[in-house]
């Protein structure tokens, strides 16, 4: 059994709401944000809800800030967004940065704040202290490609204080030198950068193992190669240094354009297979206290959706279970995004908030939604 709950206002009234509510905010924002959310179509196991959270135009990439602050991305709005409150009902949102080139990525460390700007990152001092009149960024040292291809980059501090950064492919397909095709690590500090894993087409989402601090992250497979092949992936990285194939290997086997002799044993294998073209982004493992055991230290995973596949898949949640051996089970957990062959909206990323609630972004429809479970 599917649990469906939750009404919103009709298609116009939902417009005149959001439009009235967040003034300048909707400008750009086009007609798939006032197409109504369906969000009596959203499926959950049994016990969990979801409810819109906040209005939030191309919602991507979510970081939490130390005073509850969370941080929010975007791509083609060129914004950097601070949603505050706890009441789904009595929530500020606020442009903290404008203008920029791509900003899928946030990231909050020591009360500061790091944007992700294709070649550059950026960081926001005390933020948290000057959401009405935040400072100029400074610019922090990384040597990053300017490709827009793959460009829109997805960042984190892992365990070991570093911000991990990924440079994906310029292209589809092709081979190239890092840094492309590499997860960089980036000591802050001191502005030594060096590969961590390589072989990666892209990956826009990974996180740490929270009892054995593994990094994990997902990574999209390349397309024209079919509605089956190759699959995305979620890999698993215990050590810095892996190759895990790319060019020459999808997903343990060969590539027909780079691979042909490739001996793909040689490489990093994957912790599970994805559907091809699902389009698996931001992930998070699930460390909080509201639901059930069997959820603990479970992945999940926000997927957004196919683009060229003759039949839609993806525009859902997913969630994967850790077996002992490195692999992992991976099965739907929130879906209704996607209607038949059309889809209101697209998840980008989750963020396990400090009630255990988790939000979920959605750059279609502009929203940030909250599941919780009773």
């Amino acid at each position: 059994m599917s649990h469906r709950n939750s009404s919103m206002p009709g298609p116009s009234l939902w417009c005149v709401i959001t439009l009235v509510v967040f003034g300048n905010m909707m400008a750009g924002l086009g007609p798939a944000f006032c197409a109504k959310p369906d969000m009596a179509s959203i499926s959950l196991p049994p016990g969990f809800s979801i409810q819109i959270y906040a209005a939030v135009p191309g919602a991507r990439s979510m970081a939490l800030g130390a005073k509850g602050t969370i941080f929010v991305g975007t791509r083609d709005e060129g914004k950097v967004y601070a949603v505050s409150g706890k009441d789904p009902g009595n929530i500020t949102v606020q442009v903290i940065a404008s203008g920029l080139t791509e900003p899928n990525g946030v990231a909050f460390r020591d009360g500061d704040l790091y944007v992700a700007d294709v070649d550059k990152i950026l960081r926001f001092h005390d933020i948290e202290s000057h959401l009405n009149d935040p400072s100029i960024p400074e610019r922090v040292p990384a040597s990053l490609p300017s490709d827009r291809h793959h460009g829109w980059r997805y960042i984190a501090f892992g365990p070991d204080g570093k911000l991990y950064i990924p440079v994906g492919a310029p292209c589809n397909a092709c081979r190239r030198d890092p840094p492309y095709n590499t997860i960089q690590r980036l000591d802050i500090a001191t502005g030594q950068q060096e590969v961590f894993a390589r072989g990666i087409r892209n990956t826009v989402g990974f996180d740490w193992h929270p009892l054995t601090g593994e990094l994990w992250f997902t990574e999209n497979g390349r397309d024209w190669l079919g509605d089956n092949t190759p699959p995305d992936s979620l890999n698993r990285a215990p050590v810095p240094g892996l190759d895990f194939g790319f060019p020459f290997c999808n997903a343990g086997q060969p590539d027909p354009e780079f691979g042909k002799d490739a001996d793909c044993s040689r490489y990093a294998p994957n912790a599970a297979h994805i559907q091809a073209h699902s389009a698996a982004l931001g992930m998070k493992f699930y460390a909080g206290n509201m639901f059930p055991q069997a959820y603990r230290n479970s992945i999940f995973i926000a997927e957004h959706g196919s683009w060229n596949r003759s039949t839609p898949v993806g525009y859902r949640v997913a969630v994967a279970t850790i077996n002992t051996d490195g692999t992992a089970r991976y099965e739907p957990f929130a879906t209704g995004w996607l209607q038949g062959k059309s889809a209101w909206g697209r998840p980008v990323d989750v963020l396990v908030m400090p009630d255990g609630a988790l939000l979920v972004s959605d750059d279609r429809a502009g929203l940030l939604y909250r599941i919780t479970y009773r």
